[in-house]
C-alpha cells in the first residue's frame, strides 16, 4: 500500500491548522529511521498477526472483567470502524473522545484510526467548558461519552454540548445511550455489515498525517490541541517500550486517564500493545482498586503522577499488598521529590524510573541502568539521539553549563506547533521550530534534567495543569468579586494546591464553599476549583499596573 510523500505540502491537515515539520527535517527522520511503517491503525493488524490468541485488554468491574485477545480487539476495531462509517463518520473527521478507562477508548481509538477519522482525547475530569471549547477549536463532528461516570451523567452534558456547537451531530455512547447512539450497537451493525459484505474498507490514512489531538495542560488560557502524526506517535510508544524493556510477558497497568499522553504512549497502551504484552484498563487508581489488579493480573509496570505515588506508598506500608510482580514504576506529570522516590522499591518493590515529559513531545527518562542516585533525584535524559535541547536565560541566549534556564526542544517526535493556534504559535515556537516549554530546568554533569519550576503561570495539581489565568478569568464573573488573582500554594500531597486570592466589591461576601458551587455551575472540571481562599483589601500591582505574583506569593509566604 504505496502513501503520499512526507514532501507533499498537502498532506491530511496541513491546510487545516496544522503545523507539519519542515520538507528537510521529514527526510532527515525518515532516513534516520525515527519515522517508518504505516498507520497507527494498521499497526493493530500487524500485531494482532503476531500476537493473536494472546491477551490483549482486561478492562470493566473486578467481578465480571472483559478479557480481548489481540485478535478480537482487531477485529472489534473493525466492526466499530465499519459502525462508524454507516453513520457518516469519514477520514479527516474529529471526534471528541471523552472516555474513562474502559474498553470503548480502546476499541473507539483504533476504529477512528482505521477510518483516519481523528479522536480528540479530552480527559475524563473535563466538563462544559472545557469539552464545549474543544468542540468548537477542533471542529468536532461526534462527542463519545460513557453514560455515567462517577456518578456524572455525560448525556445531560452531550444534550447541552450539542445545542452549543451546531457541528457535533451525533452523540456515542458507552453503556446506556438514552436519546443518543449506543457504541455496541454500532458495533453490531458495523459486524452484520461486514459479515454481508457491504462494509467498504477505508483507505489508510497517510502515516505522515495527523493521527490524534492530545489536550495541552492549558498553561496558557484555555487549552490546547496538540497534534500527533502517526509516524512520530509510534515512535514515541516504541522506542519508550524499548527504553522500558517491554516485553510479551509484560502486563501494564492503566492507572491514570487513559487520554493522558503518559499513560497512552510513554511506553502506555500502545507501547505495550506493540509488544505483544498485555493492557489492564483500571477504573480507579485508588491504592484499593490497584493493589487488587496488581496481584490478580500479576501487573509488572504501571505509570502515575507524584501525588498518587505518595498515596501507594503511604497505603502499601500499612496494608502490605502482594505487588511482588510489580517490576517498574514510571512517575511523571510533576517533579518527584527524592524522599519519596527513595521510598518505592523498598515498599512497593519496583524500580523507580522518573519521567520529565509533555503531550507536545519531548520524553526524558531516567534508565534502568542508572544508579539510585541519578533515579531519585533527577527527572532523566531526552529519549532520541534526534532531541535537540537548549536551556536558554532570560535573553534567549544558552545559559551557562549547570545554570537554570528556560528548556527549548526540537526533534523528531516534538510537534512544530499546537493545531489551529497561529497566534500563540508565534510565541510559543520558535522561528527555527524549537519548542519554549516554559520548564526552568539545569543540565548535571551526567546529562541528565533537574526540573527547578515553570515560568509559565500555571498550577501543577497532582499532575493536572490548572491555569491561573483561565481560573482568574472565570472568578471576575462573580458579582461578589473586584479583582482576583490565583497562585500555587505548596501541599505535602499534591504538590501544589490552588489558592484564589481575592478583593471583593464594597460590601459583598463570599466564602470558599459558596465560590466552588458557584464554578461548578460554569461548567468547570473539578481539578481547577480553588483549594484554599484569601480575601484582602488590595493585590499588589506592578509598575504598569499588572497584579504582582510574586510579591503576592512573597506576603502570602
Amino acid at each position: 500500500m504505496s502513501h503520499p510523500s512526507v514532501t507533499d505540502p498537502v498532506t491530511p491537515g496541513a491546510a487545516d491548522g496544522w503545523v507539519p515539520w519542515p520538507a528537510e527535517f521529514a527526510r532527515r527522520y525518515r532516513a534516520e529511521g525515527y519515522w517508518q511503517g504505516g498507520p497507527l491503525g494498521d499497526r493493530l493488524r500487524d500485531w494482532a498477526r503476531r500476537y493473536g490468541p494472546a491477551t490483549a485488554l482486561v478492562a470493566g468491574p473486578p467481578a465480571q472483567p472483559v478479557r480481548l485477545s489481540y485478535a478480537e480487539l482487531d477485529r472489534a476495531a473493525d466492526d466499530l470502524a465499519a459502525g462508524l462509517a454507516g453513520l457518516g463518520l469519514a477520514a479527516g473527521d474529529r471526534v471528541l473522545t471523552h472516555l474513562p478507562n474502559r474498553v470503548e477508548f480502546v476499541t473507539l481509538l483504533f476504529a477512528l484510526l482505521r477510518l483516519g477519522a481523528i479522536p480528540v482525547l479530552a480527559l475524563p475530569a473535563h466538563r462544559r467548558v472545557e469539552i464545549e471549547h474543544l468542540a468548537r477549536l477542533s471542529g468536532a463532528v461526534a462527542y463519545a461519552i460513557p453514560d455515567t461516570h462517577e456518578g456524572f451523567d455525560h448525556r445531560a452534558l452531550a444534550g447541552q454540548i450539542v445545542a452549543a456547537v451546531p457541528a457535533v451531530r451525533h452523540v456515542l455512547v458507552a453503556g446506556e445511550a438514552g436519546p443518543f447512539t449506543g457504541i455496541d450497537a454500532l458495533a453490531a451493525a458495523g459486524a452484520t455489515a461486514r459479515a454481508a459484505g457491504r462494509a467498504v474498507e477505508p483507505a489508510a490514512p497517510d502515516p505522515a498525517g495527523v493521527a490524534v489531538l492530545l489536550i495541552s495542560g492549558g498553561t496558557t488560557g484555555k487549552p490546547k490541541l496538540i497534534p500527533r502524526t502517526h509516524w512520530d506517535y509510534a515512535y514515541n510508544a516504541s522506542a519508550s517500550a524499548q527504553l522500558c524493556g517491554l516485553t510479551g510477558e509484560d502486563t501494564y497497568l492503566v492507572a491514570l486517564p487513559a487520554a493522558h499522553n503518559f499513560p497512552l504512549a510513554c511506553p502506555g497502551i500502545l507501547g505495550a500493545l506493540g509488544v505483544g504484552a498485555t493492557v489492564v484498563l483500571a477504573p480507579s487508581p485508588s491504592p484499593e482498586t490497584a493493589f487488587e489488579l496488581i496481584a490478580r493480573e500479576r501487573v509488572t509496570v504501571t505509570a502515575l503522577v507524584p501525588a498518587l505515588a505518595r498515596l501507594w506508598v503511604s497505603a502499601a506500608e500499612w496494608e502490605r499488598p502482594d505487588t511482588a510482580s510489580l517490576r517498574l514504576l514510571q512517575v511523571g506529570g510533576a517533579r518527584l521529590d527524592a524522599e519519596l522516590a527513595r521510598r518505592i522499591r523498598p515498599t512497593l518493590g519496583a524500580a523507580v524510573q522518573q519521567v520529565f515529559g509533555m503531550a507536545e513531545g519531548l520524553l526524558n527518562y531516567t534508565r534502568p541502568a542508572d544508579d539510585d542516585e541519578v533515579a531519585c533525584t533527577t527527572q532523566g535524559r531526552p529519549l532520541a539521539a534526534a532531541d535537540e535541547i537548549r536551556i536558554v536565560d532570560r535573553e534567549g541566549a544558552d545559559a551557562a553549563p549547570g545554570a537554570v534556564g528556560e528548556l527549548w526542544t526540537r526533534g523528531p517526535y516534538t510537534v512544530r506547533g499546537y493545531y489551529r493556534a497561529a497566534e500563540h504559535n508565534a510565541t510559543a515556537f520558535g522561528p527555527d521550530g524549537f519548542y519554549r516549554t516554559g520548564d526552568l530546568v539545569r543540565l548535571t554533569a551526567s546529562g541528565n534534567l533537574v526540573v527547578e519550576g515553570r515560568i509559565k503561570d500555571v498550577i501543577n495539581r497532582g499532575g493536572e495543569n490548572v491555569s491561573a489565568t483561565e481560573l482568574e478569568e472565570h472568578l471576575l464573573t462573580h458579582p461578589a468579586i473586584a479583582q482576583a488573582a490565583v497562585v500555587a500554594a505548596a501541599d505535602e500531597q499534591v504538590g501544589e494546591s490552588v489558592r484564589a486570592v481575592i478583593v471583593t466589591a464594597p460590601g459583598a461576601a463570599v466564602t470558599l464553599k459558596a465560590l466552588k458551587a458557584y464554578l461548578r455551575q460554569r461548567g468547570l472540571a473539578r481539578f481547577m476549583l480553588p483549594d484554599l481562599l484569601t480575601v484582602t483589601d488590595e493585590l499588589p500591582l506592578t509598575p504598569v499596573g499588572k497584579i504582582d505574583k510574586r510579591e503576592l506569593r512573597r506576603r502570602l509566604g
